[in-house]
């Protein structure tokens, strides 16, 4: 799995229009409420916060459209980066992520309060509101590669215990976020290890792949109801896949990071293969080999879709029981 000059993968699936979705007559733009107006948690959903990361928005657009309502406390739901996701272009799908910078990168104090300006700090200083009064946030993503579902989950155990609730197929991803900056998932009270505050990201599969779709609303309407927000006799009849037992979480202990342009993978690695010896030759980058740590170690998300130097190539982790 080589460089730069692949060309991306089929888009499947028709990005979804959400004009419907505007947003309300006060507030920022493109959120929705479903408040039942009764004590419950605080939800808040996300989509698109990249731009053309859209399985996620299919999922909510045909949630809100669905009739289903919160019993208990309210929902929320945000299409977050409009503006990169109205750049979106079939034929160049991999260009609208975003506009200035990755949204998920600016959720710290010191970006949000800072002096700098971007499309991507602009609207996540405008949804900031919404994301500090959540108690359960779930943020919809997908990946370049075709890969099965994975439920990010931080290192709280609260986040982790959650996931491994929801009785769905997606391998729990235990990591401590990015080294060049900070997730919403990871923002401010959710990474509180003293807290309550709950929050999954979801990296339902490939961008434009049907089976994205089916995981987004599986998980979607699961963390509905683990949240206490619906019951599951609310979710509408097709959208739960089959109880699952999920797999044993993969914390991760570090990444591979590029140092050239003239990085490939030896195989078609798709994530999730366990690698059973320690010193095995994985891929090349400039010549040089790039092996595996230790014995059992689990690949996470490799891709070279957007390959150049100081881009993470794979995450590299060990299942804990």
């Amino acid at each position: 799995m080589s460089g730069a000059a692949r060309l991306h993968h089929p888009v499947q699936l028709a990005a979804p229009d959400l004009g419907h979705w505007a947003g309300l007559a006060a507030g920022p733009a493109w959120v929705q409420e479903r408040d039942s107006r009764l004590p419950g948690p605080e939800l808040l959903l996300t989509a698109l916060v990249h731009g053309n990361e859209y399985s996620g928005a299919l999922a909510l657009d045909a949630f809100l459209g669905s009739g289903v309502l919160a019993r208990r406390g309210r929902i929320t739901a945000v299409f977050c980066n409009m503006a990169a996701f109205s750049r979106f272009d079939p034929a160049r799908p991999d260009a609208s992520r975003y506009i200035d910078e990755d949204f998920n990168r600016v959720w710290s104090a010191q970006r949000l309060d800072g002096p700098d300006r971007s499309i991507e700090l602009q609207r996540a200083r405008e949804i900031r509101p919404l994301v500090e009064r959540a108690t359960h946030l779930l943020d919809l993503h997908s990946m370049h590669e075709p890969c099965a579902p994975l439920l990010v989950t931080g290192t709280l155990p609260r986040n982790i215990a959650l996931a491994q609730s929801l009785g769905t197929v997606a391998q729990v991803i235990v990591d401590a976020g990015h080294a060049d900056g900070v997730r919403m998932r990871d923002y401010g009270p959710f990474a509180d290890p003293a807290g309550s505050r709950m929050a999954l990201l979801l990296e339902a599969g490939q961008h434009w792949e049907p089976a994205s779709l089916d995981a987004a609303r599986n998980v979607l309407m699961r963390f509905l109801v683990a949240a206490g927000a619906i019951d599951r006799g609310d979710v509408p009849p097709g959208w739960l896949l089959p109880d699952a037992v999920p797999p044993a979480p993969v914390q991760v202990t570090q990444r591979v990071v590029a140092r050239s342009t003239d990085f490939a993978f030896v195989q078609d690695f798709h994530g999730g293969e366990t690698i059973a010896r320690a010193g095995t030759l994985i891929a090349r980058d400039a010549g040089a080999p790039v092996l595996t740590p230790y014995d059992d170690c689990v690949l996470v998300m490799p891709s070279v879709r957007q390959l150049r130097p100081g881009v993470t190539t794979v995450r590299l982790g060990r299942r804990v029981a």
